[in-house]
């Protein structure tokens, strides 16, 4: 039986996961600068823009031009001019130095080719004081989502974080699926 995925468009997804109460628990609010990394189509991204509002900045990056593609789209029918989105890797991407208060990587710092990479880029978009957000797929198995070997578990992912010299401030679940680790520098 092959898995189904868990794509950025499922309509279920906002059933099993509300962006903006997430966004908020971890502290964006009006004003702050936004980081997504590994964007996909703005399902976080999009309501970060509505967050932070015009006095904020929401950079968002992604390697899939199709993906990107529909993130500016929505983000222009919108009307939400505070979104840069670009068609970048991660290991590459350093959008901003000392800027963001927030860098997020949500559901896929299991995807990159140099995860260690990626958080070491996002150290340097980060402002004094500001925090790496990580949400990602627990290490259980089900039907749906990456391969269970391709997930990381909790240790490993904060091993990684650790090991780019954050703190790391909160682990706990966010749903039956997913965890969420706050680090900060």
């Amino acid at each position: 039986m092959r898995k189904k995925r868990f794509p950025a468009d499922d309509p279920d997804r906002r059933s099993r996961q509300d962006p903006e109460k997430l966004l908020k628990s971890v502290g964006l609010s009006t004003g702050m600068t936004f980081v997504d990394a590994g964007c996909g189509e703005g399902f976080f991204s999009l309501p970060a823009a509505r967050i932070v509002g015009p006095e904020g900045t929401v950079y968002a990056f992604d390697i899939n031009t199709e993906a990107v593609g529909k993130l500016r789209h929505n983000a222009a029918a919108e009307g939400l001019a505070n979104i840069a989105a670009e068609v970048r890797p991660a290991e590459e991407a350093v959008t901003c130095t000392a800027c963001a208060d927030l860098v997020f990587f949500g559901i896929d710092l299991h995807d990159f080719a140099n995860p260690a990479q990626a958080i070491q880029n996002a150290k340097k978009m980060l402002r004094p004081g500001g925090r790496l957000i990580d949400l990602d797929w627990k290490d259980i198995r089900m039907d749906f989502g990456p391969p269970f070997e391709k997930r990381f578990p909790v240790n490993k992912a904060r091993g990684l974080i650790e090991s780019a010299g954050f703190t790391i401030l909160s682990v706990e679940d966010a749903g039956p699926y997913h965890y969420l680790i706050v680090a900060g520098t």
